[in-house]
């Protein structure tokens, strides 16, 4: 696992400017156009790697939807999983379970998917392309069939965003929106089209990265 602070590391938000708040802000009207054009009823959300949860949270929070919303944020850091629950728990999101573990692990989202929104934000700056590949093909049995996953990745070069959308479409999934590259990160939004597929338990997704980059990774 990596070495870096990741409480340390959530910082950065509280800079309007940074390259993490300038993310989220897209982040967060994604998740809102996903809550707002979402059929009646009650919507599952599955989480990986949510940090201190402030993509879903703070738009949950004050949504419409926030009651129809089952949500669990899996999350290895206890700094970051406290101060998730504790947002949840101000905001009086019952539907919200902030779980203390290891991402990675299919096993942690087995009663809640297929899930309506899949959350895959910082994740796949801080890990290895192969292992990016394989995630997006794990996103096919985490995702309900016209279910979304929003997912996030450096631009950096080499630019992996298009390989990652070629790699959503090869697993079925439509692309439904993609941030510009000038904005100097990746937001994706893609669309599950597919049947439900059998969950792989007992599965491990990924390993972040020993000593990821100094700078953000999305």
């Amino acid at each position: 696992m990596a070495a870096r602070d990741w409480h340390d590391w959530h910082r950065a938000y509280a800079e309007p400017a940074s390259f993490l708040s300038r993310r989220l802000a897209v982040v967060q009207d994604r998740i809102r156009e996903f809550l707002d054009r979402a059929a009646p009823g009650p919507l599952r959300v599955v989480s990986l790697c949510a940090g201190q949860g402030r993509d879903l949270l703070e738009t949950l929070g004050t949504h419409p939807r926030r009651t129809d919303v089952t949500a669990r944020l899996v999350e290895l850091d206890p700094r970051n999983a406290a101060v998730a629950a504790d947002t949840a728990r101000a905001a009086g999101l019952d539907g919200v379970e902030v779980a203390i573990g290891d991402a990675a692990l299919v096993d942690r989202y087995a009663d809640l998917v297929p899930a309506d929104l899949v959350l895959v934000c910082g994740v796949f700056g801080n890990i290895g392309d192969d292992d990016v590949r394989r995630t997006v093909g794990y996103c096919a049995q985490l995702c309900a069939t016209g279910g979304t996953v929003v997912w996030t990745r450096h631009r950096d070069e080499p630019d992996l965003v298009p390989r990652i959308c070629d790699w959503f479409a090869a697993e079925g999934f439509t692309l439904s929106w993609i941030s510009d590259k000038a904005a100097g990160f990746g937001v994706g939004v893609h669309r599950f089209a597919g049947p439900p597929r059998p969950l792989d338990r007992g599965a491990r997704m990924f390993t972040f990265v020993a000593d990821p980059p100094p700078r953000p990774r999305a």
